[in-house]
């Protein structure tokens, strides 16, 4: 029912919180560890990365090519399916409560970036193919898309669980978490 906050072929999404961006311009964003300005987007895969509060620390795991059948069971735990995403309990209210749009983007603007690439980006400015689509309840939405979603006090010591263990992973606005 919700899977199409995935893009369709030829498209990439960008998630935003502000639903009257009318033209996507390049830009550096103040958090961004690259010097060049981009419009950001996300392919299919990434889109599960950004189903939250934009400020919103999370920690996210799955399943890759490397992964021991070990890490799986103890990190992601057995028959809990291929991806978990965790938050922490401060940001509960916000993931319930937050008003999240999606933009469909003209995919031949944009790049792969990264290696792996995490990411699409577009140098030149995009515009939207249609008015933004309110993304709707996150929890549905992970629940849909079979991505096991996690509540802790803190996101560190999972954190570091994962990044030490063979599950490929990402961690987006960390410095927003718990000390």
């Amino acid at each position: 029912m919700m899977m199409f906050m995935r893009p369709a072929p030829g498209q990439v999404l960008h998630f935003s919180e502000d639903p009257t961006i009318e033209r996507f311009l390049p830009h550096v964003a103040p958090t961004s560890t690259q010097s060049e300005p981009y419009v950001w987007a996300v392919g299919h895969d990434r889109c599960p990365d950004y189903w939250f509060p934009r400020a919103c620390p999370r920690a996210m795991a799955w399943v890759g090519p490397r992964t021991t059948e070990e890490d799986k069971v103890r990190i992601i735990g057995p028959g809990c399916g291929e991806r978990v995403h965790a938050i922490e309990y401060g940001w509960l209210d916000a993931l319930r409560d937050v008003e999240l749009y999606a933009y469909r983007l003209p995919a031949d603007d944009f790049a792969p970036i990264g290696d792996p690439p995490h990411a699409m980006v577009s140098k030149v400015p995009v515009e939207p193919l249609a008015p933004p689509e309110r993304v709707g309840d996150l929890f549905a939405l992970h629940e849909e898309a079979g991505i096991q979603l996690r509540v802790l006090p803190k996101l560190w010591p999972f954190w570091h669980e994962v990044t030490e263990s063979t599950l490929e992973f990402s961690g987006i606005r960390l410095r927003n978490a718990r000390r």
